[in-house]
């Protein structure tokens, strides 16, 4: 059984006393709980505070929002995958919408970082998402099943069976805009369908997140669309009480 995953996307926020102040008010008010899981994406600089700050929370785990796909080298600026997990990270972010459209990640490059993750032990959620334009012309499942592919093409059906996707459309991240639960079931459905041709008979395994412009206001009827397994969130998740409430919708 699938149980509901709700993502904190901090993006190039909360330095990290921030975050660990953040982090100490955030379990002050969310107890412990057997039913969901909570990931923490904080920027690189943070990811050990917020690992130290969760070790004795099975429930909550942390991941890092961007690897390179080689494990070491000359790459000013970069991180690699076994730095992240040896700096305990769990999870990677892999194809964000901001890292295809604002730093111009390749397909192959998503590809690349997800070998990368799983060679170094980290689970990968792979983002996928269509423009308002291609929305507009009718392209949606197209797009988001040519970057799944992409982002998988090189993997074993039980490694695809391990990994995370969240549905994001570009259209709805930081705009105010959301996909409707009809929208958001749609393009889940169609993720699913195609992760049974990739997964054999592993596809209900993999947990798929919806993202965009999520907030305490519409995580219920989002969580509640048909196979839509948890939420991927940006800037809802930036507010310690806030936060806390959205994961026990």
């Amino acid at each position: 059984m699938r149980h509901p995953i709700f993502a904190a996307n901090w993006k190039m926020n909360q330095a990290p006393a921030d975050a660990k102040a953040f982090v100490k008010q955030f379990m002050a008010s969310y107890p412990r709980q057997q039913d969901r899981e909570v990931l923490f994406f904080p920027p690189a600089l943070a990811v050990s505070v917020v690992v130290e700050a969760v070790r004795d929370r099975p429930d909550i785990a942390v991941g890092v929002q961007n690897i390179h796909w080689e494990d070491a080298g000359a790459f000013t600026g970069e991180n690699s995958a076994p730095m992240s997990r040896a700096a305990g990270a769990r999870y990677v972010l892999v194809g964000h919408s901001e890292r295809r459209h604002v730093f111009g990640e390749t397909e192959d490059q998503t590809n690349k970082k997800v070998l990368a993750a799983f060679r170094a032990g980290l689970t990968p959620m792979i983002c996928v998402g269509e423009t308002l334009a291609q929305r507009e012309a009718g392209e949606t499942n197209t797009v988001i099943i040519r970057q799944l592919r992409a982002a998988v093409a090189t993997l074993a059906p039980n490694q695809i069976a391990s990994c995370m996707v969240a549905y994001e459309p570009v259209w709805a991240i930081g705009t105010g805009k959301t996909a409707t639960p009809d929208d958001a079931a749609h393009a889940h459905g169609a993720l699913r369908g195609e992760l049974k041709t990739l997964t054999v008979d592993r596809a209900e395994a993999v947990v798929i997140l919806y993202g965009g412009s999520v907030n305490r206001g519409n995580a219920g009827v989002l969580l509640a669309a048909p196979q839509v397994d948890g939420l991927l969130v940006g800037g809802a998740s930036l507010e310690a009480d806030g936060w806390s409430g959205l994961v026990r919708t």
